[in-house]
């Protein structure tokens, strides 16, 4: 019996294989379980028709450590909305244009992907 060690999405396996002979018949064998992969959270919706026409998305994943805007809040281009922590360091999220903030997805506390739509903007 050979034993291995195998690792498969970051986590580490012991692997135990029985050589048989070509001729003899290979004992059944319990098939193990498959680990169960942690889902990510799901984003938070916004409230059907509080979209904006421009969506505001995290450019890193991080942690968002504080939000600066509310709903209903005008925002000049460049204004600060979230701030989000990654790898030790803070990063401002700012508006893309000017407008009015439509939606924030997160809350302080959450955690974002590259991409997740952080924020909706009615230009």
């Amino acid at each position: 019996m050979k034993r291995y060690s195998i690792t498969v999405n970051g986590n580490a396996y012991d692997v135990s294989v029985e050589e048989i002979d070509a001729g003899a018949e290979a004992p059944a064998a319990a098939a193990a379980p498959a680990p169960k992969a942690a889902k990510p959270a799901a984003p938070k919706a916004a409230p059907a028709g509080a979209q904006g026409g421009v969506k505001v998305e995290a450019p890193m994943p991080g942690t968002v450590v504080d939000v600066k805007a509310k709903v209903g809040d005008k925002v000049k281009n460049g204004d600060d909305i979230v701030i989000v922590e990654a790898m030790k360091m803070e990063n401002a999220i700012p508006a893309p244009c000017d407008g009015t903030i439509a939606s924030i997805n997160v809350s302080k506390g959450d955690s974002v992907n590259t991409g997740t739509v952080i924020a909706t903007i009615n230009a």
